[in-house]
């Protein structure tokens, strides 16, 4: 891998363990009978709640609407009756109100053909209003509303388009197989955003464990004849932050505080992109991902592609449930995923993959005092001091933590995993950013 791109600073090579589905085709997930769909999936202020219950609901019908510059739709994944409005637990520990749709009637969508329209003929104003519309968010793991990313502010311009096709994160290959399954739908999708930022270069990462990836979409780019370089990328995590990402191909880094377009750059990742295909091309909403569910204690490891809403429970069992008990289920990658402890919470927009874990996947341990060894600041990306920080988290000081950098941490989880003591270091970087969160709030 010598002369291949990355990033500067920092990062982690843990086990990749992708081998259990990368080669494994996308299959649609069979739809559940109640669908719970929650009205916070999404960066920003929750949608409100357009039905109540009784209510009959279409597939795709606009169910919740956002609420403010920063939130996103939410729509009906299914066909059926409206059961009640009732308070969840998201994957990440919050409460959100969420809508309960027992299945009935006819699709839509499902088995029709659909018509396509010529996006070519829309205006900038246009595609982006249609992204909004069907309530497309990004799909890396951020969840923040597309149109508001790709509108760009007055003074600011994207010299760079970069297509997020890293899929770092172990045991996750749903954008793989999206690239392998899918480029020439992604290529449409790179086309019409585009069209909204009018970038000067477009370039693509995919880390060079993904050849056929990397072959894939060049062939796709050249066959439709848009200036895309496919950058293969050296194999280190967190290599698909957009952060490390962008100084991995543009050699670019983005300061303390700042987004990627004050540095002239747009990134999206390919399952956003994707999505922004069938948002503009077919009029879809985003009622439904490509997510991975594989670990050690799953059955069948597979790729599907899932309707949001759908509960977990549901999807393990469709993957031939547990061979054997799970240490742990993890909701998103081992890294930056969420422990979850009831299976019937649903999958949201952001959900990537489930992962049922095993004792020797986890290799637990107790936790110790700090040794004061320093792999964590050398492992850190983001050139913080994660060992001080989560001291003064842990005694109250939250303020001490935020002046020493506490909001630029992109909690990747990198000390958390070379920390021999076992602290739990990203736990309490979520902790401290929360509590900085409220305490401004209430200000």
């Amino acid at each position: 891998m010598k002369g291949l791109k990355t990033f500067s600073r920092g990062g982690v090579h843990p086990p990749g363990r992708k081998n259990l589905t990368s080669s494994k085709a996308i299959k649609n997930a069979v739809i559940p009978t109640i669908s719970i769909v929650p009205l916070s999936q999404h960066l920003g202020s929750p949608s409100e709640c357009l039905v109540k219950a009784g209510d009959n609901v279409t597939e795709g019908m606009l169910i919740g609407k956002s609420t403010g510059f920063i939130s996103a739709n939410i729509h009906s994944p299914v066909p059926g009756t409206v059961k009640e409005i009732k308070d969840v637990y998201l994957p990440n520990g919050m409460l959100s109100k969420a809508v309960s749709i027992e299945l009935e009637g006819e699709f839509d969508r499902l088995g029709k053909e659909q018509n396509k329209r010529d996006w070519e003929g829309f205006s900038k104003e246009e595609l982006l209003s249609m992204i909004a519309d069907n309530g497309v968010v990004g799909l890396g793991g951020a969840t923040f509303p597309v149109n508001v990313k790709l509108s760009i502010p007055k003074g600011k311009k994207a010299e760079y388009f970069v297509v997020n096709g890293v899929e770092c994160e172990p045991y996750l290959t749903a954008d793989h197989r999206l690239m392998l399954e899918k480029a020439e739908r992604i290529i449409k999708g790179i086309q019409i955003i585009s069209k909204i930022v009018e970038p000067e270069k477009i370039a693509m990462g995919i880390e060079i464990n993904k050849p056929d990836a990397i072959e894939t979409m060049k062939k796709a780019a050249a066959e439709a004849g848009i200036p895309l370089d496919v950058v293969p990328l050296q194999v280190k995590y967190p290599q698909g932050d957009e952060k490390q990402l962008l100084q991995a191909i543009t050699g670019r880094e983005v300061p303390s505080g700042a987004l990627p377009i004050d540095i002239g750059c747009v990134v999206s990742n390919v399952g956003t992109v994707h999505a922004i295909y069938e948002a503009v091309v077919f009029n879809k909403p985003l009622i439904e991902r490509v997510l991975t569910v594989t670990g050690g204690a799953i059955a069948n490891p597979q790729n599907l592609k899932v309707r949001i809403g759908t509960p977990i429970s549901s999807i393990i069992e469709e993957c031939g449930g547990f061979k054997e008990v799970p240490e742990k289920v993890v909701v998103g990658g081992p890294m930056m995923g969420f422990t979850i402890y009831d299976l019937d919470t649903p999958v949201i927009k952001g959900t990537s993959g489930i992962l049922a874990l095993t004792s020797s996947e986890i290799h637990g341990a107790v936790r110790t005092s700090c040794i004061s060894c320093g792999r964590c600041i050398q492992a850190c990306p983001m050139g913080l001091n994660p060992t001080t920080l989560f001291k003064y988290i842990d005694h109250g000081d939250y303020t001490e933590a935020s002046e020493l950098g506490l909001m630029d941490c992109k909690e990747c989880g990198s000390c958390g995993f070379v920390c021999p003591a076992r602290i739990p270091l990203i736990q309490g970087m979520r902790l401290g950013k929360r509590m900085l969160r409220k305490k401004k709030v209430k200000a």
